[in-house]
């Protein structure tokens, strides 16, 4: 089979979304060229340089490390058109004017190489009508992409085909999109705004309906639709505001210029109040002014009656809040016999959703998976709503929803579809099942797509009612304690999964992860520490050690701690490579656990580092021992024989600052990952990638390093270190405890009161993290900062 290969991709259009899109690129490696219009002043490529530059300031962060926006290809159309041929992959990014995109396709035409995909990132015009103005040749290549914003942190991507592109050619860019990319892709029709949007939206628009109709304040339908409701903390109108809320309402002309026969029309008109603030130029989160305000330190309201802004904070009735948290069938019950307003208008807006979907389903998605993933990648809930309506009993749900039809009390009086009532849904409870999703336009379950590329996903996301098996209950259990499970896919790799809360490491962890060792090195090939959630682990359970801290002090925690640091060797020098599958927090203890590994894997979305200062404590898992070793290394590779304190003075840092790396790429540069180690794009891929590093190590031989004694920079840094510190001291940048501690780090990982270039072993530098570690336990400011923590979750500054 011919791989299809993305050697190069054109990004046409810098604005906020093609920006981003090439950032995104950059960040997994795919080499880019971003394309805008010629500047009418100085440089030509002036629109894409601010664009570009803009990159590094943008929140959330849209590039891995700031650095990597000169990686960024700068191009504009009048000059530039010819580096078009060596792109196998252009995608249109440009604003959503279909006269605009039409020009810019004519343009482009001639410089498109005859193998090249060509796709719309369009939110929502027809991929088909867009397709037109295209040569006959690069037709069966043209579809449409739709990321969602930002990229880099959401995980959907639509893919959406025209009657004539090429079946192959969609199949080549899922591909590609899954793995290079790290998305989950979601094949949608060619009807106004898709998927994710036409859902999400008419959501959003049936909810503010609702809200006003109950009267119910913006802040109080956000505390309601938000977390509580197992949706984005943002709820409605914070969304709006994020989204900008000019941008929703070109959404919503869309559907109001293309879907004048849906029975749901009536609800895409503009509400007055959006059009209002669109009007005054209250954009949303960009201008300042939404459907919130910020004023200072507070965030104010608009008060619909008055059209001004006042006092926010408002939440959901405490009775409301209890019902949120029961089971669906429970939860959907009790909303709709409540005659509580909040209540009446959870349970209006879930119907209403409901109703949507089922009424739409045989047009806007080939299944009912379509719909439910899109909104949970695309819209942040954690159920679809077709999930969540088989969850709460499909039967039951559809009945209640058809009598408030029949009731006249819906926004549309469109009925249930028959097939929700009638046939194999119905003698399912569902439209997922253990054979596919329900097709409403074929009439029958249909399966997931069998692209080779779902092959490197053990456990892909599921849905309710697939029946797939669970990460933890899946594959042959070799050991199990109340924290650890350790078991085998394959029969040659071990895997270690810590499922305990945040996955911290207690002394229930450190023997589960001792046995794994043992037990791989008897049977196995490898182990592989991977946990099916987004965290790796977030640290040492501090809680955990409470009591015998409380009965015997410090004392009584040094021999515990001892175990910790054993155990970090014993992977470290374990006779079969042990790869650290990371994904998500990797902090403290799990920072520590991953740098003892011999590789490290880490999806892109891994933040990683030493952040035990926040708790008045120092790394004592062998985190300092680490650095002063990689320093060491770093100093003589080459044989340069380098000065060593050159190596040493950004882990000291990273350390002393508690600084967290906010991807994968910036954990490299903070030295938590080195060059050898693999970053993988989609989280779904990182077991598979693992356990494959895993074989391949052993299969080429591994041996773990010898143990072997390291040059420390001595008392000489340890001074150097001190001296800086003191100055910000001294200057009111740092406490006096920030000072302790700072020096307890310098001190660990200069190697303590020996001359510069004294020669070292990792147990004696784990002797002194241990020592400091425990004295600092009884320091009453360190004391302060842990219940601080324990207490609120936040650091204490002290």
């Amino acid at each position: 089979m011919s791989r299809f290969q993305v050697r190069k991709v054109a990004v046409l259009g810098a604005g906020v979304m093609g920006a981003q899109i090439a950032a995104h690129l950059v960040n997994v490696k795919v080499p880019v060229v971003l394309f805008d219009l010629p500047a009418k002043e100085g440089p030509k490529n002036g629109i894409v340089t601010k664009a570009v530059e803009g990159l590094k300031k943008l929140k959330p962060a849209p590039l891995g490390v700031p650095e990597n926006a000169a990686l960024i290809q700068q191009a504009n159309y009048e000059e530039h058109l010819e580096l078009l041929k060596d792109c196998d992959l252009i995608i249109e990014a440009i604003a959503e004017r279909m006269d605009w995109k039409l020009d810019l396709y004519t343009k482009i035409a001639p410089f498109v190489a005859p193998h090249a995909i060509v796709a719309s990132n369009t939110s929502g015009l027809s991929i088909t009508k867009l397709s037109e103005v295209l040569p006959e040749s690069i037709k069966p290549r043209f579809c449409g992409i739709h990321f969602f914003n930002p990229p880099r942190y959401m995980y959907l991507v639509e893919l959406i085909n025209t009657p004539t592109t090429n079946p192959e050619v969609i199949d080549q860019l899922e591909s590609f999109v899954t793995t290079a990319v790290g998305k989950g892709v979601v094949r949608a029709n060619d009807t106004p705004n898709f998927v994710a949007n036409r859902v999400g939206i008419a959501g959003m628009m049936a909810t503010m309906i609702e809200a006003e109709k109950f009267g119910l304040s913006v802040d109080v339908v956000d505390d309601l639709t938000g977390k509580k409701l197992g949706r984005a903390s943002s709820g409605t109108f914070r969304t709006a505001d994020v989204v900008g809320l000019d941008t929703m309402a070109h959404v919503v002309k869309t559907m109001q210029d293309n879907l004048k026969d849906d029975p749901f029309y009536s609800t895409y008109a503009t509400p007055k109040v959006l059009a209002g603030l669109i009007e005054k130029g209250a954009l949303g989160q960009k201008a300042g002014a939404g459907f919130y305000k910020k004023v200072g330190k507070d965030i104010q309201r608009l008060d619909f009656a008055t059209g001004e802004y006042v006092a926010g904070g408002g939440k959901a009735d405490e009775i409301v809040a209890r019902m949120l948290k029961k089971q669906p069938a429970d939860r959907i019950k009790l909303l709709k016999e409540s005659s509580n307003p909040q209540a009446q208008f959870l349970w209006s807006i879930l119907r209403d959703s409901f109703q949507y979907v089922a009424v739409h389903l045989d047009t806007v998605a080939d299944t009912a998976r379509e719909i439910d993933f899109a909104m949970r990648w695309g819209f942040g809930s954690q159920q679809g709503p077709f999930e969540l309506w088989q969850a709460a009993g499909w039967k039951q749900v559809a009945e209640w929803v058809q009598a408030d039809i029949d009731a006249g009390k819906t926004l549309s009086s469109a009925p249930l579809p028959k097939w929700v009532f009638e046939g194999p849904v119905a003698e399912n409870g569902g439209v997922h099942s253990k054979d596919g999703s329900w097709s409403a336009k074929e009439g029958k379950f249909k399966p997931r797509a069998k692209l080779p590329v779902y092959e490197r996903q053990a456990f892909p996301e599921s849905l309710v009612g697939e029946g797939a098996v669970e990460p933890l209950k899946a594959g042959t259990e070799e050991f199990k304690n109340d924290e650890v499970r350790v078991w085998s896919l394959d029969g040659e790799v071990l895997i270690a999964s810590i499922n305990c809360k945040l996955h911290l490491i207690s002394p229930t962890v450190t023997e589960g992860l001792l046995k794994a060792v043992e037990i791989a090195e008897a049977k196995y090939k490898g182990l592989v520490i991977w946990s099916p959630d987004d965290v790796f682990s977030a640290g040492a359970n501090l809680e955990a050690l409470m009591p015998v801290f409380m009965a015997k002090g410090a004392k009584g925690i040094a021999p515990e701690e001892k175990k910790l640091q054993d155990m970090m060797l014993r992977v470290r020098y374990a006779n079969v490579p042990v790869v650290a599958a990371m994904r998500g927090l990797a902090l403290g203890g799990g920072c520590e656990l991953a740098v003892h590994c011999a590789r490290r894997v880490a999806h892109m979305e891994s933040y990683v580092g030493l952040v035990e200062v926040g708790v008045g404590l120092i790394p004592g898992g062998g985190g300092l021992t680490y650095i002063a070793r990689r320093a060491a290394e770093m100093a003589s590779a080459g044989n340069a024989n380098a000065d060593i304190f050159a190596f040493l003075k950004d882990g000291f840092t990273n350390a002393a600052m508690a600084k967290v790396a906010t991807s994968a790429l910036e954990a490299q540069k903070l030295g938590y990952l080195l060059d050898s180690d693999v970053i993988v794009p989609n989280k779904d891929e990182l077991l598979f990638v693992a356990t494959a590093q895993a074989k391949a190590m052993a299969d080429s031989g591994y041996r773990a390093p010898l143990k072997a004694k390291f040059p420390v920079a001595g008392r000489s840094g340890i001074a150097t270190v001190k001296s800086s510190l003191a100055n910000m001291r001294d200057g009111g940048f740092i406490s006096a405890h920030d000072f302790h501690l700072a020096s307890l780090i310098a001190d660990v990982v200069c190697g303590g009161e020996v001359e510069a270039g004294s020669l070292v072993t990792e147990e004696y530098l784990m002797s002194l993290e241990r020592k400091h570690f425990c004295s600092l336990l009884e320091h009453p400011k360190t004391q302060e900062r842990i219940m601080g923590m324990l207490q609120t979750g936040k650091p204490v500054r002290n």
